[in-house]
């Protein structure tokens, strides 16, 4: 299941910029900017885990990170004054600010009766080693300098890629699936929102 979407004008990184096609010398064109995926890897110990990739320019946010929903309650055993309980995420960003973060729901401490939270665990390398921390392509570069491959991808591993992309490319040829329009700085078409909204999750947007 993908959603393929295209930025018009809007606001971005503090000011107005134009459309895609605005500024294409020909001003057509069917090529992406934005795409959301919703995936399956078919063995047993994935089976039925939804992977949600989204991937997009001239977003509401520059950021790259992971997020690991896990499985929410079947049942709760307390009422509904207690609160809502949310499923328990564990955030891994990438950039900026790279960092681990645990959101897990507990007890509000003291007296009062019940009531659920839902607090973070934070860990952001900037503030635990004290240290500024280079950007994507300033470590890559530096890597290149030194010599080190540890970042970049084998050849097996790009074609491996390509042969998990290709069936999707040609899919959409086959269909003519075409790109929705999305606003320049929000977070793509409403129709990424409705593939992630109609089982039950939402994207994590908090920059």
């Amino acid at each position: 299941m993908t959603v393929r979407g295209q930025y018009k004008a809007g606001a971005s990184a503090g000011g107005a910029v134009k459309g895609y096609l605005e500024e294409l010398e020909g001003g057509v064109s069917n090529t992406e900017t934005f795409v959301a995926i919703k995936a399956e890897i078919n063995n047993w110990r994935w089976a039925g885990v939804p992977f949600y990739i989204r991937t997009g320019k001239r977003m509401a946010g520059r950021m790259s990170e992971i997020v690991i929903s896990f499985k929410p309650i079947p049942h709760s055993i307390f009422d509904e004054a207690a609160g809502r309980i949310a499923a328990n995420q564990l955030i891994i960003r990438l950039q900026p600010d790279e960092g681990v973060k645990q959101s897990l729901m507990i007890k509000d401490p003291g007296p009062g009766g019940m009531r659920l939270r839902n607090v973070s665990l934070d860990m952001t390398f900037a503030e635990a080693f004290n240290a500024r921390s280079a950007d994507a392509y300033e470590r890559l570069l530096l890597d290149v300098v030194r010599n080190n491959q540890t970042l970049f991808m084998r050849r097996d591993e790009v074609e491996a890629a390509w042969r998990w992309v290709d069936p999707i490319l040609k899919s959409w040829e086959t269909v003519n699936q075409q790109v929705q329009s999305y606003t320049a700085g929000t977070w793509g078409p409403s129709q990424a929102i409705a593939l992630i909204e109609r089982d039950g999750r939402t994207w994590h947007e908090v920059i």
